[in-house]
């Protein structure tokens, strides 16, 4: 038996502006497209729901890229630190915080960004210490590869006056020599080993929280990587497994799989898209590098408002190699984040010496800081390019004084990357930044940042169409996970995976496309998110 969806604005994304009356679906695909009488001539006898769009728009489903599904469940049950303009506003809400978390437990801040500051200066030991005293207290700077620790975290660590840097991370200090509390890429690890492992329910809730909050944003699925973090791969593994599957929320989880689990995961027996529809692996994951708000990200030049860094390289070229060749004996593509572009540069180093020969794509995760020469290279690999269009709203202007104006042609140059034929996905890298897929399709349309009254445009000859930008999230995430004969687009035999806005995307001001509704949210043919229906 089956259901027909018509009356809206049907976009198949097959070509530009392509456009069908009506679907006919059964089960969890796509049957046929055309107009509505001939659906129903043809179908008659099998039709047992109608589906009036009421003149909404019906997209193919949004997948976000790459996220962190764990993560962004966690952002919505912790304190939120993204909003706060000022250090000292932000100290406050802290104090207020930990008045509300029982004595014992560690007090966790997620998202601060000094780069919205009047004065641009990280938080310290010594400012969190001002308003909790005496209580392990850890803040994440939005780009989470570095951490603001209390003394007391510090103590409970073990950290102390001598603690070493460990390799491919940095212990920060003040200018005497101190350690301040900042904890920077790997060193991150001594602090975050000291938190007591989250609960299964925790988890659960966690991921549950992320992916409801998904459905209401019309993402139908998500790549993700988040193995590596909870306890281990099968513990986290199992939470996918849980809550997708035994509580029945669905959502297409691709999870990638972070390198430092891939034995467990070859010893699980896991492959290349090995599961089922809902929950498969993807490719190994690697850190290449850093971030830019850090100074971490690798340059192949110093920093224009810091000379003395050009960014921390987690690997050295061997190690790096080693880790891509063990990737290739286990029949794997790699999905490494490369920001800077030594990063990115060392990353094409390791793929030619270790090329993919398997199945799959490799996956250049950010893209954001490349050369002329670097991007010629990667033609007519097997691999695409992972991009985070929010990334630009969030980044500039100060972006520019940090990497350095001279440095800044082929940076955030997706319409660059478009144009030479380089296939590219589009992601949130939430809770990095906000989930909400219209966010990044706004962002690499305008080039603007929503909360500018000014829509100061940066590099407006890189805005792509919204064609090409609501491609990204549909048609580029199938792709990237080697999905494009099943999904990505409306088109027979594919899953009936459907984003249904309330306006035209293709139609509104581009400077409106973040305040389209989600009307619904459909994962196989069954609505799991109504924006004026309640889902069962």
């Amino acid at each position: 038996m089956g259901e027909i969806w018509f009356n809206g604005h049907i976009y198949t994304l097959q070509a530009e502006g392509h456009k069908v009356e009506a679907l006919f679906t059964k089960g969890d695909k796509i049957v046929d497209l055309g107009s509505k009488d001939e659906l129903e001539r043809k179908y008659h006898h099998e039709i047992v729901e109608q589906h009036d769009l009421e003149g909404a728009t019906l997209l193919p489903g949004f997948v976000d890229s790459h996220m962190h599904l764990i993560g962004h469940g966690e952002k919505l049950m912790k304190l939120d630190l993204a909003s706060y303009t000022s250090k000292s506003d932000l100290l406050l809400a802290v104090g207020e915080y930990a008045k509300k978390i029982a004595e014992g437990e560690w007090i966790i801040g997620e998202g601060w960004n000094e780069n919205l500051w009047d004065v641009s200066e990280p938080i310290t030991r010594f400012d969190i210490d001002q308003v909790v005293q005496n209580r392990p207290v850890i803040l994440k700077r939005v780009c989470r590869h570095v951490i603001s620790a209390s003394s007391d975290a510090m103590r409970l660590a073990g950290i102390t006056e001598d603690t070493v840097s460990p390799l491919g991370g940095v212990i920060d200090r003040d200018k005497n020599g101190a350690v301040n509390g900042l904890f920077k890429e790997q060193a991150q690890e001594l602090i975050l080993k000291a938190i007591p492992q989250a609960t299964e329910e925790y988890l659960r809730n966690a991921m549950s929280l992320a992916i409801k909050d998904a459905h209401k944003l019309g993402l139908t699925g998500g790549h993700t990587e988040d193995l590596n973090y909870y306890g281990g791969f099968e513990r986290t593994y199992n939470t996918f497994r849980r809550v997708i599957e035994e509580d029945n929320i669905p959502f297409r989880a691709h999870l990638l799989v972070h390198h430092e689990v891939s034995d467990d995961f070859q010893t699980a027996g896991g492959s290349f898209q090995a599961g089922n529809e809902f929950i498969e692996f993807g490719a190994i994951k690697i850190f290449a590098d850093g971030s830019l708000g850090g100074r971490t990200a690798l340059l192949s030049h110093p920093y224009a408002d810091d000379p003395t860094t050009s960014g921390l390289a987690i690997y050295t070229q061997e190690q790096l190699n080693e880790i891509v060749k063990k990737a290739r004996r286990l029949n794997m593509p790699i999905a490494v984040h490369a920001i800077g572009d030594l990063a990115f540069e060392m990353v094409l180093n390791a793929i030619e010496e270790y090329p993919l020969v398997g199945e799959g794509r490799d996956r250049l995760i950010h893209a954001q800081i490349l050369r002329r020469e670097l991007i010629e290279r990667i033609k007519g690999l097997p691999l695409i390019l992972d991009i985070q269009p929010r990334f630009l709203a969030s980044d500039f202007p100060w972006v520019v004084e940090r990497v350095g104006e001279d440095y800044m042609g082929y940076c955030y140059a997706w319409k660059t990357l478009l144009n030479e034929n380089l296939p590219c996905a589009g992601g949130s890298d939430a809770p990095i930044e906000p989930l909400n897929p219209l966010l990044g399709i706004h962002a690499a349309v305008t080039r603007t940042n929503i909360d500018d009254p000014e829509k100061m445009v940066y590099n407006e000859k890189e805005a792509l169409t919204v064609y090409e930008a609501v491609c990204l999230f549909t048609k580029g995430s199938a792709y990237a996970a080697c999905h494009e004969h099943d999904r990505g687009i409306l088109k027979e035999g594919y899953l009936a995976d459907f984003t249904v806005l309330t306006e035209d995307i293709f139609k509104v001001n581009p400077h409106d496309i973040a305040s389209i509704g989600v009307e619904r949210t459909v994962i196989g043919g069954k609505i799991v998110f109504s924006k004026n229906k309640s889902v069962v």
